[in-house]
């Protein structure tokens, strides 16, 4: 008589495990590739940034220093009769010289009110990680100080950007990039835009109008 309490039981494998399962056994220990190393060359990467991000309708004022980058944005806000400003909570910015005129909102002074304060804002201020020669982008990571809104909501985006963090392109920039990268990265190139099927370009219709970049040394 046999002996049924001996008797194992295997539940069926479901067809996800089975592949996994599969994909383990199979894996095999590769060596990492080499650094990236880009075929791209520019001379002057200040140059080709400021060509590249003006083909795309975008505004580059380049100045030498930041003192200089203040004054610009400034003089910016004062000719577009701005008299509400979000800005982002960021070292640059915050010996901004605040104009008498105009309403400012912090990142982090309420966050409740940012949403309601951004739409109705004239500009957004911020700083950024990166600024990409090869195509004119800048990318804003995420993280403590900053909001999204500040660069999506109000019409025009204003970014003081040092030549410091120019590179030849985006995987020269992630190939030196020595810490974890943040939850979300913002990749700007020009003003927003959008085109129909037949292909008739809109500016600024999901987006800020207008992206000026002040480029100090």
């Amino acid at each position: 008589m046999r002996d049924l309490s001996r008797i194992t039981h295997h539940e069926p494998m479901n067809p996800r495990d089975e592949i996994l399962g599969r994909l383990k056994q199979a894996r095999r220990d590769e060596p990492l590739p080499p650094p990236w190393q880009s075929r791209r060359d520019f001379p002057d990467l200040a140059a080709r940034f400021v060509q590249a991000l003006t083909a795309v309708k975008g505004e580059v004022h380049q100045v030498d220093s930041l003192a200089a980058a203040y004054d610009q944005a400034n003089q910016l806000l004062r000719q577009m009769e701005a008299e509400k400003v979000v800005l982002n909570d960021e070292r640059p910015l915050h010996n901004l010289p605040r104009l008498p005129h105009i309403t400012y909102h912090q990142v982090g002074q309420d966050d409740a009110a940012l949403r309601d304060f951004c739409a109705s804002a004239d500009a957004g201020l911020t700083c950024a990680d990166a600024a990409l020669a090869e195509t004119g982008t800048i990318i804003v990571t995420s993280g403590p100080g900053k909001s999204r809104l500040v660069s999506l909501l109000p019409p025009v985006h204003m970014a003081l950007v040092s030549t410091a963090v120019l590179t030849t392109d985006l995987f020269t920039w992630t190939a030196s990039f020595n810490r974890q990268l943040p939850a979300n990265l913002n990749f700007i190139s020009g003003p927003s835009k959008t085109a129909d099927i037949e292909q008739t370009m809109a500016v600024g219709v999901h987006g800020p109008k207008r992206f000026i970049v002040v480029l100090y040394a």
